[in-house]
């Protein structure tokens, strides 16, 4: 790591270690932040754009139904920054018990494993568990678990040095703290969390970039990072559901994404990283917001149809369902419903006539169907 471009000690300093190498070892979480005019502007926007999104998942009926296409689509970019190769259709042919070999399996499973990070941690914090890294550990265990990086710890903070860039330590773009002074940095940040002295989008800006350089794990930081962003946004009741993800804006910005962060801790000014993190608040929750609307008109629209035709109970709450779980199987159905496989079957065959489903695999057996309007209403605007 070169210390002449770490021109700032604002954000912390380059040190050399009782080992030997030189790390980044951070200053405390800063509690007092003096906005520019650019950022003051872009908090209101962003902070309008949280509550209108917040505003439309209060109204909506049956919430839970319409929060797994979002966190699925967060998974997959959220993974595909990390490298990940698995898309939204292929996640669902993996849930859907439909894997293509063993490479698909293996991005699936990292993909699904940070659905079940988030789900945990949500329900742990709406049970009364505090935002702590006691809780961050649990998800990143769920986060790894059975995964490619099953072998990095999962569950347990680092013991040993890690680096973001060059193939050493020594020529590393990036050194996070050594094992003792993260834990440090770790006790004061979890601190800062509790606190709510600055605007809240500011604390999860300012959050997430202290959690990156301290980089607590020896794999899934970013990941990690990335979740307590819509964890906390419901944890202080800014949304009544995780429908906020920054992802999307990250992984298309993804270099300008990693170099705020590496230049924030080398020139001290948070600013900049402030400023695009608000961007993208602002971008996503006005996304987010119009995909909720088209998903509750679709729903709407559908249900009243499949009234006005006096479809049977069972076809309605298939098409409820496929809201959350657009691409499903005869045994996916008879599970979700809870009905005999026979009337699993008809309720598919059903909408197949009508059109909202389609079967995509041309067998004739073990068949999968999939919902293209409702795919289309999720994901359609976004490459997944």
């Amino acid at each position: 790591m070169r210390p002449d471009a770490f021109t700032s000690t604002e954000r912390g300093w380059v040190r050399k270690t009782t080992e030997g190498y030189r790390a980044f070892f951070p200053a405390e979480t800063p509690r007092r932040i003096s906005l520019s005019d650019e950022v003051v502007k872009l908090l209101d926007e962003a902070t309008g754009a949280v509550h209108r999104l917040g505003g439309v998942g209060r109204l909506i009926p049956n919430p839970h139904l319409l929060i797994g296409p979002h966190l699925r689509l967060e998974a997959v970019l959220s993974s595909r920054i990390e490298g990940t190769k698995t898309d939204v259709g292929q996640l669902l042919l993996f849930e859907a018990g439909q894997v293509s070999s063993t490479e698909a399996a293996d991005d699936a499973t990292e993909v699904a494993n940070y659905i079940v990070a988030m789900e945990h941690g949500l329900a742990r914090v709406r049970d009364g568990f505090p935002i702590s890294f006691r809780l961050f550990r649990e998800m990143h265990e769920r986060l790894l678990h059975g995964a490619r990086g099953q072998q990095r710890r999962p569950g347990e903070l680092r013991t040993s040095p890690v680096w973001i860039g060059g193939a050493t330590l020594e020529d590393a773009v990036f050194v996070p703290p050594p094992p003792d002074e993260m834990q440090r940095a770790l006790g004061d940040l979890e601190k800062f969390l509790h606190e709510t002295d600055l605007p809240l989008l500011v604390q999860l800006a300012v959050a997430h970039y202290q959690f990156e350089v301290i980089h607590p794990f020896l794999d899934g930081n970013g990941r990690i990072g990335r979740l307590m962003i819509p964890l906390m946004l419901v944890l202080r009741d800014a949304l009544p559901q995780p429908l906020l993800y920054l992802s999307a804006y990250f992984e298309q910005h993804r270099s300008e994404y990693y170099d705020h962060l590496l230049i924030t801790s080398q020139k001290g000014d948070l600013m900049p990283w402030i400023a695009f993190f608000l961007r993208g608040v602002r971008r996503q929750a006005r996304d987010s917001e119009e995909r909720m609307v088209r998903l509750v008109e679709l729903q709407h629209q559908l249900r009243n149809e499949l009234l006005d035709e006096a479809r049977p109970n069972s076809v309605i709450r298939l098409a409820e369902q496929l809201f959350a779980i657009p691409v499903i199987t005869a045994a996916r159905v008879e599970s979700m419903i809870g009905v005999t496989r026979p009337t699993a079957q008809a309720a598919i065959d059903a909408l197949v006539d009508r059109g909202d489903l389609r079967e995509t695999t041309g067998r004739a057996r073990r068949r999968v169907y999939e919902a293209p309007a409702i795919f289309d209403a999720v994901y359609g605007s976004v490459d997944v």
